[in-house]
Parts: structure tokens; C-alpha cells; sequence
């Protein structure tokens, strides 16, 4: 099992649920360093089934939602399935204003983001 220094990953039936470390993800290295742990879940470790929980998420910069956007697409190349949860109110709105909400499942809390799962 591979360790991570940006991300916390536990199993929950199937579905992999992701805590952020980092309260803001806004520097270049955090978010490469990021989005290539994110990337290794999907591409290295076959862990399809994401849902990532932003609740501890206090800032992100668009460098980390087009990661976002990269790691959607590679979950989908891969069978799986994205979801997000437990966005703050000023980063929903920014997924909103960028019509990503439209992209992304996103869901109010962590229970409702793993009912949404299709197994």
C-alpha cells in the first residue's frame, strides 16, 4: 500500500474515500504533488471508486481544478466513478461559477456522497 503525504485514503465498502491534508491547496508543489497521489490511485493502485471529501478544504486554486478535471477523466477511462463531498459554501461556488458543478457529483456529506456510488 502505497503512502501519501497529501491525502488520507480509507476503504469503505469498495469506495474509496479521500481526506485532504492540506487545508489550502494552492502552491504549484502541493498541487502536483496532489494531483500525482490522486492519479496513483487510480492508475497504480486500480482504485476507481473515488470520493473525495473536501470538508477539511479551506482554499484551492484553479491549478487544482483543472487536476480535478484530469483525475475525472482518468477515473472514467478507468471504469469508475468521482464524486465530491462536503464542499465549503465559497468552493461550491467556485465549482458553480465555472459550471464544473455540472461536471462533477457533488454531494452535502460523506454519507450521501457513498449512497450515490452505483456497485
Amino acid at each position: 500500500m502505497a503512502t501519501y503525504r497529501r491525502i488520507n485514503v480509507m476503504d469503505n465498502g469498495g469506495v474509496h474515500v479521500v481526506h485532504f491534508v492540506d487545508k489550502k491547496i494552492v502552491d504549484s508543489g502541493t498541487i502536483e504533488s496532489l494531483g500525482d497521489e490522486l492519479t496513483g490511485l487510480v492508475l497504480n493502485e486500480k482504485k476507481n471508486m473515488l470520493l473525495l471529501n473536501f470538508d477539511s478544504v479551506e482554499f484551492m486554486s484553479s491549478a487544482a481544478l483543472n487536476k480535478l478535471i484530469s483525475l475525472n477523466k482518468k477515473v472514467k477511462d478507468a471504469a469508475g466513478q468521482l464524486k465530491l463531498c462536503c464542499l465549503r459554501p465559497e468552493i461550491g461556488e467556485v465549482f458553480k461559477i465555472t459550471r464544473l458543478d455540472r461536471v462533477f457529483d457533488i454531494r452535502k456529506d460523506e454519507a450521501a456522497g457513498l449512497a450515490a456510488f452505483k456497485l
